[in-house]
């Protein structure tokens, strides 16, 4: 039986529609159509998968990445003016405008990198609830945006599989009883390789993920195990707990997607399939539960589960993100803009897999040894950011370089 509050329906914005939790955050609205009414979405430049969203949902408010991408999209839906009654925007402004609109109730935040982050403070400004399937966002400006939303009363329901299975896990459950929050990791492609082979992988090779279907640049994150201490940042600001108290375990069958470890040793756990659909719609219905018309876990057919701790000399970045968390509010912005270059570098063939950590590491060193204040404003968080990205790339020139 589901669990239902009338007929509440929820009034949504979607930042990063044309992405995978953006596909899978529209294909929910469109099984739950009573539930749910799509106000507002906002993607980069995918045309024509954008076109198709708005023709079968409907929004009033569109907004893309440039102006050449919304001059497209217009002409394609035939849209001429404000009689049409669809209101189109493009830039940074334009996921500002969905992401404020009065009548949207949840913002799905599923863009990747860096982008959002202006709209996530406008939005937690305007008092909406944020759905948060974008981690930069609190890696990058974790104190910030927590503090924001607690000022403004504001709810950050997270949409990553872990941290939606934390929040159930936690669920009526006070803060002081917690011993432990553990993050489950597939492990990535990697897992059993020796290290003299991950000097050969190849951007074919890491974007093969054993488990999820996801974006490039995340899927090369799981590779790297990076995507997991990118979470423990994440999980840090979200839940208000210290990262000594976040632990990581390497789960290849993605079965359990998260545990919580309480004061007396009881270990709870939330256990689903693979499938993002479940944590998305869970943040759109919450508090209530509705059914999903998906496969139930099947235990029995699930076969062994197995847990191990993650192999940090072998995957270097999991040992970063601990790092950065404990070295000060700087660091995790400058973890964030080097991962980003590094891997882009990867996925350009400029420079090895191996060498993702390498940027990450003398990035980090750059920062620690210029000492500074730590990131009291946006701006604060934009300087490290920018930095950061020019040392890196720097660096990743010096690296071609050599090869």
């Amino acid at each position: 039986m589901s669990d239902q509050s009338g007929d509440r329906v929820t009034r949504i914005a979607i930042l990063g529609s044309t992405g995978s939790i953006g596909c899978s955050a529209l294909s929910v609205a469109a099984a739950h159509p009573e539930r749910i009414d799509v106000v507002c979405l906002a993607a980069g430049r995918n045309v024509d998968r954008f076109v198709r969203q708005v023709e079968q949902h409907r929004p009033s408010v569109i907004a893309l990445a440039d102006d050449d991408g919304l001059a497209a999209v217009r002409s394609r839906l035939g849209l001429s003016g404000a009689g049409d009654g669809v209101s189109s925007w493009s830039g940074a402004g334009g996921l500002r405008e969905a992401a404020t609109h009065p009548d949207v109730d949840v913002v799905l935040c599923a863009t990747t990198g860096t982008t959002a982050l202006d709209a996530v403070f406008a939005a937690i400004e305007a008092g909406k609830t944020i759905a948060l399937a974008n981690k930069e966002v609190l890696v990058m400006a974790g104190a910030l945006v927590m503090d924001a939303a607690r000022r403004r009363g504001v709810q950050v329901l997270p949409v990553d599989s872990e941290h939606n299975a934390i929040h159930q896990c936690l669920h009526g459950r006070p803060l002081a009883a917690v011993n432990r929050l553990i993050l489950t990791a597939s492990g990535g492609p990697f897992r059993e390789w020796a290290p003299e082979r991950l000097v050969g992988v190849t951007p074919t090779d890491a974007l093969a993920h054993p488990t999820w279907r996801m974006g490039r640049k995340i899927t090369v994150d799981s590779a790297t195990l990076m995507n997991k201490g990118l979470e423990v940042i994440e999980a840090r600001w979200l839940f208000d707990v210290p990262g000594e108290q976040i632990d990581v375990l390497v789960h290849p069958q993605s079965v359990v997607h998260s545990l919580v470890e309480f004061c007396d040793g009881s270990q709870i756990a939330q256990l689903g399939v693979t499938d993002m659909r479940l944590p998305i719609q869970y943040a759109f219905s919450y508090p209530d539960r509705w059914e999903t018309g998906l496969p139930t876990l099947d235990l029995a057919a699930c076969g062994p589960l197995e847990f191990e701790r993650p192999d940090t000399a072998r995957f270097p970045c999991l040992s970063l993100a601990y790092r950065a968390l404990g070295g000060g509010a700087a660091l995790p912005a400058a973890l964030n803009a080097a991962n980003e270059v590094a891997v882009e570098a990867f996925l350009g063939e400029v420079i090895p897999f191996t060498a993702i950590p390498v940027v990450i590491e003398q990035a980090l060193d750059d920062v620690e040894s210029r000492g500074g204040e730590p990131p009291a404003t946006l701006d604060d968080v934009r300087s490290v950011d920018t930095r950061t990205r020019e040392f890196s790339r720097a660096l990743v020139s010096e690296l071609q370089s050599r090869r």
